[in-house]
């Protein structure tokens, strides 16, 4: 179709989910496999969202609230900052696209880490912007190179924190530093989607926007709360941005289940409590397996891990794995071919997961 889709869209690789469990099943004739590629909360959302969204269904005939106006309430309490401050999208992701139609002009360009969270840049490229890569230095963000790399045209700097897939963290003095030295016309986009996983160290970024600082900062409900197949994620930053993406969102862009169910599970802090501590011993059940199996491994401040592949390319053992029945993501598309990305999830999933990974790459013998 030349001459009607826009130039430099066929350069743009789409962003892979991972593979459906019905669909590996029916390809390859399992009947069992587990998923642990997207990063999922393993569990059911909370009974309070449960609850909530079975007195909503009946008002689903209706357009949902287009300001979102009991959430902003509430977060607004929750976080101490103004409604006003808040603005909330079609899970986090949708806010990075706002941010990008809202404040990048032409001819100037937004900074990501390589490798990072892949939607930076795809939907850079999509808005036609030009992207400046830095590449990460032991698995974490090297803002000294980051600093280098900006110009006169850089507009905004993408950092997730804690970072998909690397599952590695910033820490408050290294943001401090950072942001000292960014210029005032450069805003940085803090993506904290993992941020409740994250050791209690982890900065709290909310105090530098009210210190002045030109930062967004987004956050989701996909992830510890359960909530990834109804899509809400909210922002955080100055009254003038929020004005500014406000104008560039669509309007009804977060449904009226989404967001019932988002205030239900604010209101429940002890299932926040019970995934939170869920996780953290699970990560540790999986640190030691990889441990006594001599697999190197990258400690993580989230939901998954990032695990070296050893002799196997990235895409050898995906595909070895996934004949046992486990889905995990393979990192060649972050340019990573050794390495796999393998949510943390049940116990027993877990247990299949390591069976499986022990006899892909250390062949078979007991390990459990």
């Amino acid at each position: 179709m030349s001459g009607i889709v826009r130039k430099g869209l066929d350069k743009i690789k789409n962003y892979t989910p991972g593979k459906p469990i019905e669909e590996v099943k029916r390809e390859l004739g399992l009947s069992k496999v587990i998923k642990l590629a997207s990063n999922e909360n393993p569990f059911p959302p909370s009974g309070k969202v449960i609850k909530a969204l079975g007195q909503d269904l009946k008002r689903i005939n209706l357009y949902p609230d287009s300001r979102s106006f009991y959430l902003k309430e509430f977060l607004s309490k929750k976080l101490k900052i103004g409604k006003e401050n808040l603005i909330f999208g079609n899970g986090s992701d949708e806010l990075i696209v706002l941010a990008l139609r809202a404040f990048v002009e032409r001819g100037e360009e937004v900074i990501v880490g390589w490798p990072t969270f892949l939607i930076y840049e795809i939907q850079a490229r999509a808005c036609g912007i030009k992207v400046v890569r830095s590449r990460l230095k032991d698995f974490r963000y090297d803002l000294k190179d980051i600093l280098s790399k900006v110009t006169k045209k850089t507009k905004i700097i993408f950092i997730a924190n804690p970072d998909n897939p690397n599952g590695t963290y910033l820490k408050d003095k290294e943001i401090r530093s950072f942001l000292k030295q960014v210029p005032r016309n450069t805003l940085i986009f803090f993506d904290e989607a993992y941020s409740e996983f994250a050791p209690n160290d982890f900065p709290k970024s909310i105090k530098f926007l009210k210190a002045g600082s030109n930062i967004i900062l987004t956050r989701t409900f996909s992830k510890v709360y359960g909530l990834a197949g109804l899509r809400i994620g909210y922002g955080v930053t100055k009254k003038s941005l929020v004005q500014a993406m406000d104008k560039v969102r669509e309007p009804f862009n977060v449904n009226r289940l989404a967001q019932t169910a988002a205030l239900a599970a604010l209101n429940d802090k002890v299932y926040l409590k019970r995934i939170v501590d869920y996780i953290k011993r699970e990560k540790k059940f999986i640190y030691g397996s990889l441990d006594k199996l001599g697999i190197r491994y990258v400690k993580s401040a989230t939901n998954f891990v990032l695990i070296d592949s050893g002799n196997l390319s990235a895409k050898e053992a995906f595909n070895k794995l996934l004949r046992k029945g486990v889905i995990v993501r393979e990192m060649s598309s972050w340019g990573m071919d050794n390495f796999i990305r393998v949510t943390v999830g049940k116990r027993e999933e877990n247990r299949f997961f390591l069976k499986a990974l022990k006899n892909v790459l250390k062949g078979d013998s007991p390990l459990f």
